[in-house]
Parts: structure tokens; C-alpha cells; sequence
């Protein structure tokens, strides 16, 4: 029978090596060191350092930013995780020159300097474009929702989150009453139920004082949509927002990032605690611009034609106006733009619409607003059930046509055999606070052409539908790379400027992946 020789995987032994000989050129970890020891400025890191007379030493931020890069790019996003591989794996040993940060103090750096990380992720998005990475052709603007590190159950409005205060303080008076009446205690088992329903008393009471506060200091938060109106605010985090995504409504920040064609490189990061992207458009692209000529890569990007091209999140009639007013050769298609190309004629047909359920019945048709018998002369209309119902006014959409508005009266809805058909949510109708069904018709067909019409002009044809086919190429490998090779799936700080210095560090991360592979650093 064959002999092998004897190993144990359970065992521990020294090992003499060197630690420049653990970072092989060519290596993600190789290029990372030589950045951040040769070629990068991390004077903004020292600048809160105050330890130059008196004070224990500090690490070096360099220490410190290649632990944190390298622990991204491995998808190891826990501080206390990364300590642990500062203590156990070879390659960290080898960044660190065998020392161990505190996780607490990995944790401070990441969310204590979010403008000197702005100031790294340009220094190689430098770096990328002297190395001919960047190919100043066409870019791709899209947006990534993700968690943040807030509940979703703490959002709300103001009068929604005084109603729960007000439910809190009754739930404390209750708990109260029910601890003053047992004036002694029988056994044991009922001292121990006491003494539970004294922390839970406790509980409530610190969450009643922190709701409280936030509706003493805060103002409602209001929405950037055409008509303000006040959104929900958060306690946790106030600048985070709920988005509805593919997979339910999260309490998150949406991660804007700008890609460039040739290699995939990330030239801009932002995140943004609104789930609307309509409003994400312009400064992203003004910060482009200043960040270019800053940098001197560009003294005016847009005059030189370079491609701009975003998803139809971005499109609305104010951003058409400013790209066509920058002169800006941007791409940016409205949410119709696949209904007018033959191509997807029988898209719906053959592969179903998009993020249906399997299983679920889909929905009824409801009467259309084609059946109702709308007057523009009288300004009346009637209801398929013979019903008047009334105005309610008469507003410009975002193209500026003039719009009007008719609702059901809820007496007539309410009792009405149709309901069922005629309203999506026929329950609706059935309180006081409800609504009957909602129709609007266009006033006026023969309006003047808009930038959104100039837009849609651009996209359809042929030579527009060539150059957006390359949107999702470009930038959607990146959010797959960020969300699945680094692991990111959430994030982890609270507050925008936080939260973006984080998004900022994992674009870096990607960016930096692109020099290892694509170009040329040695030593």
C-alpha cells in the first residue's frame, strides 16, 4: 500500500519571509502598495493629527489605507474582520509590516475624513488617465440604491412620527399602571416578570425622548419633485431616504456613479439620500466638469463632444433643457422610448413584463379615461355610469402642457356598480379620507415642441439607439463588480457626506483593480 508523508493543517510554526516578496508585481496588492507609497499625497490624512509634540504615535494613514482598500477589494467590509486578517493572513501581514490596528481605529479613519478620500479617488483617477485608461469618448451615468445604516421603521413624517409618540406615552402609561398595581410579589416568577416589565418601561421611555428631540431640533424634510411636498424624515439618519427597488422599499442612499467607456473607470462618485434620480443629473455632470479641468485633463469636456449617455431615471423636461442649453451631447431616453422601436414590439409577449411575480394574478383592466366624456368646452366630465364628477383643477406636466384634473364624488363612487372595474383600489372610496376614481386629459394636442421632444428626436434614431446600446456595458459590470466581487451590499455609516466618502473608497477600489490590470506600474 502506498506511503505519503504526514501533514496536519492544525498546527502552528514560524515562518521567516520577507514582506516585499509577499506583494508579486502584477498582483492587486502589489499595485495598491506602490499607489499609496510612491505615487499618491496623503498630506490631507495628517492634517488632524495633532501628536507632533506630545501624544503617542499614530499609525500611518498609509498603514491604514492600504489595510482598508485591500479588505474592500476581498469583500471584507466588517472593521472587526479586517483587525482579525491583520493578526492571521499573510498578504495583510505584508501591507501592515506586521502591525494590528484596532478595529475601532479602521473604523474612525473610513468615516472621519470623507474629504481627503475625495481627494485620493481623484489623485488616481489622475493617475488612471496618464496611464491611457481613460478614453474620453462616451461616459455612463447610472444610480445603485443600497441600504444604509438606518431603519426604515423610524421614517415617517412629522405627524406620523408625533402619532407614534403619542403611542409610545400610552404604552408607557399602561406599563405603569400595571407596575404600580402589584404592590408586592407573591413569587418569584412574578418578581422576575416585574423587573422585565420595568426594562421594557425604561425602553420605551428612551425611545419616546429620542423621538421627541428629533421633532424639537428637525424641520419637516421637503421632496425635490416639481410640487414640494414633505417626504418621510428618518431619526436614525435624516439624510437617508426610502427607495423602492426590484426587491421591496429600503431606507437607503442611492450611489450615483459616472463610468468611462474605454476601461471602466469610475471619473465620479456620489451618493444621494433621495430615491428620485431626476435631480442627481446636473451636478454630477457640473462636478465632471470642474474635476476635469482641475485636474487639467480637460479644459471644457462637453465642447470637445465627448458622449453623455444615463438611464431614463435621469430624463425629465429640466434636464433636457440644461443639457441642450450646455450644449451637451447627451443621451438620455424617457421611460417610452422602448414602446417606439419595432424591436420591442413583442418584447412584453415573449418574455413577460418586467419583475413580474410568477404566480401572481396580475391586476384587472381598469375603464380607461377614453370612456369618460370629458367636456374641454364646459370643462365637465361625465363617468361611464352616467355621473358627473368634479374639477379639480388644472396644472402644467413636466413638458408644460396644461393638464386637467377630475375626481369621483365618494358618495357616487362609493355606491356605485362599477367600482370594481372603474377604480384600482375600489376600498378607497368606502371612508371619508379616501378618494373616488382620479382621470386627467391633455387640454391642449397642438403644443409647441419641447426639449424633452428634441431628446426623444436624438434617441430614435438609429445613430442615437447605436450609441445607447453601450450605456448598460459600460456601467452596469461596475456595480456588479462593486456589489459582488467587493461585496458591498449596504452602508455602513450614517449621513451623506459619510456615506459617500465610503462609495467613493470602493469606486477606488475598482479603479485601482483597473491600473493593476491595465497598466503600468513598476517600481
Amino acid at each position: 500500500m502506498a506511503r505519503f508523508k504526514h501533514y496536519d493543517y492544525n498546527q502552528t510554526s514560524m515562518v521567516v519571509i520577507n514582506y516585499q516578496d509577499q506583494l508579486q508585481p502584477g498582483s492587486f496588492e502589489h499595485a495598491l502598495h506602490y499607489l499609496v507609497s510612491e505615487k499618491l499625497d496623503l498630506s490631507a490624512f495628517h492634517q488632524p493629527y495633532r501628536n507632533d509634540s506630545e501624544g503617542r504615535p499614530a499609525y500611518d494613514p498609509a498603514i491604514l489605507l492600504k489595510i482598508i482598500l485591500f479588505a474592500y477589494s476581498k469583500g471584507i467590509t466588517s472593521s472587526r474582520e479586517i483587525q482579525w486578517c491583520c493578526e492571521t493572513n499573510i498578504i495583510f501581514k505584508a501591507l501592515t509590516c506586521d502591525t494590528v490596528p484596532h478595529f475601532t481605529t479602521l473604523a474612525h479613519f473610513v468615516s472621519s475624513q470623507p474629504q481627503a478620500i475625495e481627494d485620493l479617488f481623484e489623485q488616481v483617477l489622475l493617475i488612471c488617465d496618464q496611464q491611457g485608461l481613460l478614453g474620453h469618448e462616451l461616459f455612463a451615468i447610472d444610480g445603485c440604491k443600497m441600504r444604509s445604516n438606518a431603519a426604515k421603521e423610524w421614517s415617517g413624517t412629522f405627524k406620523e412620527l408625533e402619532q407614534k409618540r403619542q403611542k409610545l406615552k400610552r404604552l408607557i402609561r399602561h406599563h405603569l399602571s400595571e407596575h404600580q398595581e402589584k404592590d408586592r410579589w407573591e413569587s418569584e416568577e412574578e418578581l422576575d416578570r416585574d423587573i422585565r416589565k420595568a426594562k421594557t418601561i425604561l425602553t420605551l421611555d428612551k425611545v419616546a425622548k429620542k423621538v421627541s428631540h428629533f421633532l424639537q431640533h428637525s424641520q419637516p424634510r421637503m421632496g425635490k419633485g416639481k410640487r414640494s411636498k414633505e417626504v418621510k424624515s428618518n431619526i436614525t439618519d435624516n439624510q437617508s431616504a426610502k427607495m423602492t427597488t426590484s426587491k421591496g422599499t429600503i431606507q437607503g442612499y442611492n450611489g450615483v456613479a459616472s463610468v468611462d467607456k474605454k476601461h471602466q473607470i469610475v471619473i465620479d462618485a456620489q451618493a444621494f439620500g433621495e430615491g428620485q434620480e431626476h435631480h442627481t443629473l446636473q451636478p454630477v455632470l457640473e462636478t465632471i466638469q470642474e474635476r476635469y479641468k482641475r485636474l487639467g485633463i480637460s479644459k471644457n469636456l462637453y465642447k470637445e463632444g465627448i458622449v453623455v449617455t444615463a438611464d431614463t431615471g435621469f430624463a425629465n423636461e429640466a434636464n433636457m433643457k440644461y443639457v441642450h442649453e450646455n450644449q451637451i451631447n447627451a443621451y438620455i431616453p424617457d421611460n417610452q422610448f422602448r414602446s417606439r422601436d419595432p424591436k420591442f414590439a413583442h418584447q412584453k409577449e415573449k418574455y413577460g413584463k418586467r419583475h413580474q411575480i410568477p404566480g401572481k394574478a396580475q391586476a384587472k383592466q381598469r375603464i380607461p379615461a377614453s370612456e369618460f366624456q370629458f367636456d374641454p368646452i364646459k370643462m365637465t366630465c361625465i363617468c361611464p355610469a352616467g355621473n358627473k364628477i368634479s374639477h379639480r383643477g388644472t396644472r402644467d406636466n413636466d413638458q408644460g402642457q396644461p393638464i386637467v384634473y377630475f375626481e369621483g364624488r365618494l358618495l357616487q363612487c362609493r355606491n356605485c356598480h362599477k367600482k370594481h372595474r372603474c377604480m384600482k383600489n375600489p376600498s378607497a372610496a368606502n371612508h371619508g379620507k379616501g378618494a373616488g376614481r382620479q382621470v386627467s386629459f391633455l387640454l391642449n394636442d397642438k403644443r409647441p415642441p419641447s426639449y424633452t421632444d428634441w431628446m426623444k428626436h436624438r434617441v430614435d434614431s438609429p445613430h442615437g439607439k447605436q450609441i445607447y446600446s453601450h450605456r448598460m456595458s459600460v456601467v452596469e459590470p461596475v456595480f456588479g463588480n462593486i456589489g459582488t466581487n467587493k461585496g458591498l451590499n449596504r452602508f455602513s455609516l450614517r449621513s451623506k457626506t459619510k456615506v459617500q466618502g465610503q462609495w467613493q473608497l470602493y469606486c477606488l477600489v475598482h479603479n485601482v483593480g483597473k491600473l493593476a490590470k491595465y497598466g503600468h506600474l513598476s517600481q
